[in-house]
């Protein structure tokens, strides 16, 4: 395999010409950028990317961090920023937090040693104040970190008025709202509040099941169901992300309920899941496409210092289904 020095050697040139000429910086007369350029074809020289990256102090390489990669919520947006990284010229490298000591101070760690390019930060394992005053390309998505660091995420406070409004025309009387854990920093949690707020303006009686920190698995789920159905058996509607949703369906048909003649359910976040089995589920939908090419623009310009384009709320959509 041909090398810089067999390049230069067959051109003529010092080493550093070719690689001037290669990373196109600096002045190189057009007949010695000509020499240098047939001296690669003849030798089929392929540069070092590794080598080139260190260079120019840049990796190309651009780090995610997310709760769980097998979550349908997490997985669709990880494919949404991968596809637009790419699409930017630059690659992912993938963190899952869950049950992994550290990991997400790891991945700090190899931004801070210029490891990787920048960080987006979808996970909420590490205290806030590791992000305080952190002068690297980060980008959180739906979650704050710290007032330095932007934020992509979806209209929360529409998405809890919708999924509202998808209940109360059902004229419930027992709403249970499944909901993440208070001690998570997220914007998310805003949907959460919203709804809350509008049943009970309603005049609706309103139960909660709070999900523990990070309880992600289907099993977590699947318990949550069975203790919505055995703390309130009166409840007519159910509000809760996907998963939620999905196990509270389960359950209800499990126990003979009709679903929606007895029972209302409306699903947050509305991923393909919702549209897989016998019924498609009512659900508030995040624009997952959207999201994951706004946080892709937002690191990419923040990597090059430039000015980031515009992160308000991004509008949720509405699944009109079969089961509210």
């Amino acid at each position: 395999m041909a090398k810089i020095k067999d390049v230069a050697k067959l051109a003529g040139v010092s080493t550093s010409t070719v690689s001037l000429v290669l990373n196109h910086k600096g002045y190189v007369s057009e007949a010695t950028r000509a020499k240098v350029e047939a001296a690669v074809q003849k030798l089929h020289y392929v540069p070092s990317e590794v080598g080139r990256n260190l260079s120019l102090n840049r990796t190309n390489l651009i780090g995610v961090i997310i709760p769980d990669v097998a979550h349908p919520f997490f997985a669709a947006l990880l494919h949404e920023i991968e596809q637009a990284l790419y699409d930017y010229g630059y690659k992912t490298m993938i963190c899952s937090t869950e049950e992994k000591k550290n990991a997400e101070l790891a991945f700090l760690e190899m931004l801070r040693r210029h490891t990787m390019d920048g960080l987006i930060i979808g996970a909420h394992a590490l205290h806030i104040e590791n992000y305080q005053h952190i002068q690297l390309p980060v980008i959180a998505f739906d979650r704050y970190l710290c007032d330095e660091i932007p934020i992509v995420r979806a209209d929360h406070h529409q998405g809890g008025e919708l999924a509202t409004k998808a209940l109360l025309r059902r004229q419930p009387h027992h709403v249970v709202q499944i909901t993440g854990a208070p001690t998570v920093h997220t914007t998310a949690h805003e949907h959460e509040d919203v709804f809350a707020r509008c049943i009970r303006e309603a005049g609706v009686r309103l139960d909660s099941i709070v999900m523990p920190a990070n309880a992600l698995q289907p099993s977590d789920f699947a318990l949550a169901a069975r203790e919505i159905f055995e703390r309130y058996p009166d409840v007519d509607a159910i509000s809760g992300t996907d998963l939620g949703a999905i196990y509270a369906l389960r359950e209800a048909v499990r126990r003979g309920r009709r679903i929606p003649a007895d029972l209302s359910i409306v699903a947050y976040d509305g991923t393909y899941l919702t549209r897989l089995g016998p019924q498609t589920i009512t659900a508030v939908v995040q624009p997952l496409p959207a999201l994951g090419r706004l946080a892709a623009e937002a690191m990419v310009r923040r990597i090059r210092h430039e000015a980031l384009p515009d992160l308000k709320p991004l509008p949720m959509g509405f699944q009109e289904g079969e089961t509210c």
